[in-house]
């Protein structure tokens, strides 16, 4: 009887132990959410207010000659659709969104010079500092996920995208703070997706649509 009830204890233990894990990851991932979603908006509104400020020509010329899918992030493997984002798994999505958001490591420091220069958002450090603090709380996911295992990502080995990147492709200034701003709003749309589809897939929901 006595090791009956010591049996018992130890589930009982060990339930409330996973349930607290499960809460403590599901306020991770809420919290990751949260954080690109405001990074993405605030992306959104950089440009808005960058294009704004352009004169009419000067907009329709960026619009022809930007070809949006030259970015930083271009050398980073990742899915290159919905269907395909839906087929990953949520390590995948997770280690895709920590890349990406690690690639802005340096590059945000210019974007914060252009929004200073060119727009009112706050503080403008306060992007490094945001990008910075979403890249701590995505690798406590991916630890979380890994439970323990060794991380087999190839990826983790590979150098980081060029720091000056933005800075070295011979453009005027109205060009290359124009590709800052709207490979920054790419890339905070693509974490924001695959947190959202992981987040999904943590739930063990099969319709995890975008």
């Amino acid at each position: 009887m006595a090791r009956a009830l010591v049996m018992l204890s130890v589930v009982l233990v060990s339930l409330l132990v996973n349930q607290g894990r499960a809460s403590e990851n599901q306020r991770l991932f809420n919290n990751a959410v949260i954080r690109v979603q405001h990074l993405h908006q605030l992306a959104a509104k950089m440009i808005n207010d960058f294009e704004d400020n352009l004169l009419p020509e000067e907009r329709r010329q960026l619009s022809k000659i930007f070809p949006l899918s030259f970015c930083n992030s271009d050398s980073i493997e990742a899915p290159t659709g919905k269907d395909e984002t839906q087929k990953s798994s949520m390590l995948k999505l997770l280690r895709i969104s920590f890349r990406l958001i690690e690639s802005w490591e340096f590059p945000s420091q210019t974007l914060s010079g252009t929004v200073s220069n060119s727009l009112t958002v706050g503080n403008p450090n306060q992007i490094t500092e945001k990008l910075a603090d979403l890249k701590v709380g995505i690798s406590v996911l991916i630890k979380g996920c890994l439970d323990g295992q060794p991380n087999m990502d190839d990826n983790d080995s590979l150098p980081l995208p060029f720091e000056d990147f933005y800075l070295t492709m011979g453009e005027s200034s109205l060009r290359e703070s124009f590709r800052l701003l709207a490979c920054f709003k790419k890339d905070m749309h693509k974490v924001e997706t695959y947190l959202r589809v992981a987040n999904c897939r943590r739930s063990l929901d099969s319709n995890c649509t975008l």
